[in-house]
């Protein structure tokens, strides 16, 4: 994988990758059918969303394949995990928004080129093909899409799962908050756009939303960038 030795000691992109033997038979068997970032993002996009019903959860790797759902992070979490059977670091990406409502992708190099895995309840808040020269233009393609009644990518911040060590957020049956906790901290630089540009996708959402309100918008011009 072409990650500079500059980007490696910065992000801690290296740790114990788990022998199959730590895996199910159930769960090896998905980490030998997904063997590329396209494939892992079909599967997500085809998994039961986590609404949280039951009140709010975080679950690993081993806890979205047994309840057979996952809201962003639990998806972002089944990426790394499988992912990183195939050579990619665990490398998440957090968004910052206005509302509090923050979002998190799994993100990717391949071939010098940045792309990212994700599951939401919005279709274009999935992931992108590795075209994005570098993180800043892959977390702007997320930008427009954002934009609801109250959300507003205000920043983005890269972590390894690595960083925290021995922590088991891989296979651990009970909520992984930790991890949560640790994208709240990381650095996140500023994703800024005017006031003006704002409003007007703001207004374009609610006049969707009226028209459609049970259908996530698919209206924008950079959907050949996305992975479904």
């Amino acid at each position: 994988m072409p990650y500079p030795r500059a980007f490696v000691i910065a992000v801690g992109v290296s740790g114990d990758v788990p022998e199959r033997k730590a895996f199910t038979r159930r769960e090896w068997g998905l980490v030998e059918s997904l063997r590329t970032p396209a494939r892992v993002q079909r599967y997500l996009s085809g998994l039961k969303y986590n609404r949280e019903r039951r009140g709010p959860t975080l679950r690993s790797f081993r806890g979205v394949v047994r309840r057979g759902e996952g809201h962003c992070l639990e998806a972002a979490l089944f990426a790394a995990v499988v992912l990183e059977q195939h050579g990619y670091p665990p490398l998440l990406l957090s968004f910052e928004s206005q509302d509090r409502l923050d979002h998190v992708v799994f993100v990717f190099k391949r071939r010098g080129l940045w792309g990212s895995v994700a599951r939401s309840r919005d279709t274009a808040l999935h992931g992108r093909r590795a075209v994005f020269r570098n993180l800043r233009q892959l977390a702007w393609s997320y930008h427009d899409p954002y934009v609801d009644t109250t959300a507003r990518i205000t920043g983005y911040g890269l972590a390894s799962m690595y960083e925290l060590g021995g922590y088991d957020w891989r296979f651990s049956t009970r909520n992984v908050w930790k991890v949560e906790r640790h994208l709240q901290v990381i650095p996140h630089k500023p994703l800024r756009s005017s006031e003006r540009r704002y409003r007007q996708l703001l207004a374009r959402y609610e006049e969707w939303h009226a028209q459609n309100p049970d259908r996530s918008p698919v209206y924008f011009d950079d959907r050949h960038t996305w992975m479904r």
